[in-house]
């Protein structure tokens, strides 16, 4: 029986914190889908296409990962996909408070869902696409922190030519 597992997120943008987390849930399940949210209450930078995009070029060494674009429901897009387990990362306890109150949510719309945490690796304990965008909104160097994709495509959207 195949272990097919949901990363959902907005990935606005996807940082080498999320690719920490998607490989190393590559390693632990069959097969991965990273679900890229629509968020359309968020005031995204990156278009949902342009995140779909970003997150597809990142994770091409991953044969057992796939990238997915959705709207609507998490629970919904995780019934269409045939999907019970949905991976998280969790960085800090104000994360811990969010997602505690998901999984709850989760639960009552689909009992069958389960949520499984990964802390990140210690060097990206720090980083968020929130970070990642200010920083580099600012001026700042954000290319340790990203797929070298995503630091151009930042880039090209911060200072367009």
């Amino acid at each position: 029986m195949t272990t097919r597992v949901i990363y959902p997120g907005t990935f606005d943008p996807i940082t080498n914190g999320h690719f920490d987390i998607i490989k190393r849930s590559a390693a632990m399940f069959d097969e991965i889908i990273v679900a890229v949210a629509a968020s359309p209450s968020k005031k995204t930078l990156f278009t949902l296409e342009e995140r779909v995009a970003l997150v597809r070029d990142s994770i091409q060494s991953l044969p057992n990962v796939s990238v997915e674009g959705f709207s609507g429901l998490m629970v919904d897009f995780a019934k269409a996909k045939q999907a019970n387990l949905l991976v998280r990362g969790l960085r800090t306890t104000m994360d811990f408070e969010y997602e505690f109150g998901l999984t709850n949510m989760y639960r009552k719309l689909m009992p069958e869902l389960e949520s499984v945490f990964l802390t990140p690796s210690e060097e990206y304990a720090f980083l968020s696409s929130t970070i990642v965008r200010e920083v580099a909104l600012h001026g700042g160097t954000v290319e340790s922190f990203v797929p070298k994709t995503v630091h151009n495509a930042l880039q090209s959207k911060i200072h367009p030519k």
